[in-house]
This record gives structure tokens, sequence and C-alpha cells, in this order.
């Protein structure tokens, strides 16, 4: 269940009580966590009443996560609710595996988007996707090549991390800057995850991206993409069916420099637009073109 159907009250709004039964603790210990260290509700709903907010509730995950690993409670207070991060011990990656793994599997939306947040807060979107995502979905992968149909938990953990990454993206400020660089799926093309995981990395490191989500409209996507004049579009396809070749020499002809990026273009001869197939490629061939 979401966040909204469980709270009850929606708007990403939590009742104590509520909150007691998702960490598996006493609303004693939510009480004291409050008094202590200064982690209670932060929505006033009225009266003297208050509720916790989405990210009250993603933070105390974190805390709670942070206890079991065997820091103090205050020092993961501090560390959960400052965003520093700095009494937060290395954890290995099997061990994030495992964790998102299982929250998916249990469709514990929450735990995922605070396992997520947590996650690229620490090691950054690149390392994210190549050490903890790619094992997980790969995993899932094998999951449906034997039969086991896992539609459920692949939909629940690939839908946080897209909103965990716009989240992420949301940390970063670029400055003002004309043209930036543009990133879109070919129209038919209904995965995406590589190219967020690409913004996100852009975003790290000062470049400014637009990406366009998924199934856009060929005419449209050509509209953005003179209106917004951008230093380069990066054009993803996962798979041969799905590979537009005629908007590509469309966005060429208007004048846009084009990367074609993802599998679905291999051994495809596409005049003047590089293909790249890896996250590392790609930060490499954008970052140059938007320095120049």
């Amino acid at each position: 269940m979401d966040v909204d159907e469980m709270s009850g009250l929606g708007g990403g709004s939590w009742t104590p009580g509520k909150v007691a039964e998702i960490l598996g603790v006493s609303p004693v210990t939510l009480r004291t966590w409050d008094s202590r260290y200064g982690v209670g509700p932060t929505i006033r709903a009225g009266g003297r009443h208050r509720r916790y907010s989405d990210a009250d509730v993603r933070r105390l995950q974190h805390m709670q996560r942070l206890i079991d690993r065997g820091i103090p409670a205050r020092e993961a207070a501090a560390a959960a609710f400052s965003g520093t991060g700095e009494t937060v011990p290395d954890v290995p990656a099997d061990r994030l595996v495992g964790e998102l793994e299982q929250a998916a599997e249990d469709l514990e939306f929450a735990s995922i988007a605070a396992l997520l947040d947590e996650t690229l807060g620490a090691i950054g979107a690149a390392a994210t996707w190549a050490d903890v995502l790619l094992p997980i979905l790969r995993g899932l992968g094998d999951r449906w090549s034997r039969g086991d149909v896992c539609f459920e938990s692949e939909w629940a953990l690939t839908t946080e991390v897209s909103l965990a990454l716009q989240r992420y993206v949301a940390r970063f400020s670029t400055g003002p800057s004309e043209r930036g660089v543009l990133i879109a799926c070919c129209p038919d093309e209904r995965h995406s995850l590589p190219v967020e995981v690409l913004r996100a990395s852009l975003a790290e490191i000062g470049v400014p991206a637009v990406h366009l989500g998924q199934m856009v409209p060929a005419e449209t996507l050509a509209g953005l993409a003179s209106r917004l004049d951008p230093v380069l579009v990066v054009l993803w396809s996962m798979s041969a069916g799905t590979v537009d070749v005629l908007l590509c020499e469309r966005l060429q002809r208007q004048g846009s420099e084009v990367v074609v990026a993802g599998p679905g273009w291999e051994g495809l001869n596409v005049r003047g637009a590089p293909w790249v197939n890896d996250l590392t490629t790609a930060l490499d061939v954008v970052a140059a073109r938007f320095k120049a």
C-alpha cells in the first residue's frame, strides 16, 4: 500500500500510531525519540494533534536502520535528521541489495523510498545504479525467465526509483544556462531508468539536463528540441524494436547534435550521431560536449 492509503488521511499525513506500527516500535518509543532527540511529527493537523509527514517517516526509517547497524540512537537521530550522514557506517552493497529486494518483495513503498534516498545520498547515482539496482533488476529478470511472475515487485521498485531520482536531482542547483542537455526516449520506448540515472549523474557534476520521460510522440519531441535548442540531444532506446532512426535524422536536420544511447542502437550506423552504451561513456561524451 502507498503512503496515503496507509495513513488513511491523504496528503502524506501519518498518525503516530500508524508510524509506530510501520516501524515496529511502541508509541512510547516514538514519544521518547521525540522528547530526547527532537525527531517528532512536523505537521499540525488542527488543535493539538500532530502528524508525521512522508519525509518524517523516511527519516525515522533511516534512523531505525542505523540503530539496527549498531549506531547509538542519539547519533542515529543526528545522522538521519541532519542529512550529513557523518556517523553512518559503510554498508556493503550486497546488504543494500538484500534490503531493497525484501522491501520490493513485500511492497513496502515507504521503505523502498527511504532506502533509495539513503543509498543515493551515500554513494551517488552511478554507484547506486551499478552496484545496487542492476543486480536487483537482473535478479527479477531471472525470476521472470523461470516463470516466477514478479511484476508487482518490479513495478514497486522501478516506480520508487524514478521518484527517488527526481528527489535526488532536486538537491542540486545548476548555474543559469541558456542551453543544456535534452535526454529523450524514442517514442515507443517504455524503459527509461538508465537515462534517468544519466540525468541524475549529470546533475551531480553541474550539467543542466531535461529528461522528457517515456512515450513522448516524435512530433512533440522534435518541437521541444527546436524550442529548447539544447547543446546536445541524447536519444535512448533499450531495444531494436523501439529505435527511431527517422526521428534522429529529423533532429539533426533541425540543427541538433544527437548522441544515440542504449543497446537498441547497436550495429546501426546513424550518420553524425555517435553511439554510447554505458553510463561512464555517456557521461564523458555529454560532459565534454557541454564544456566545449
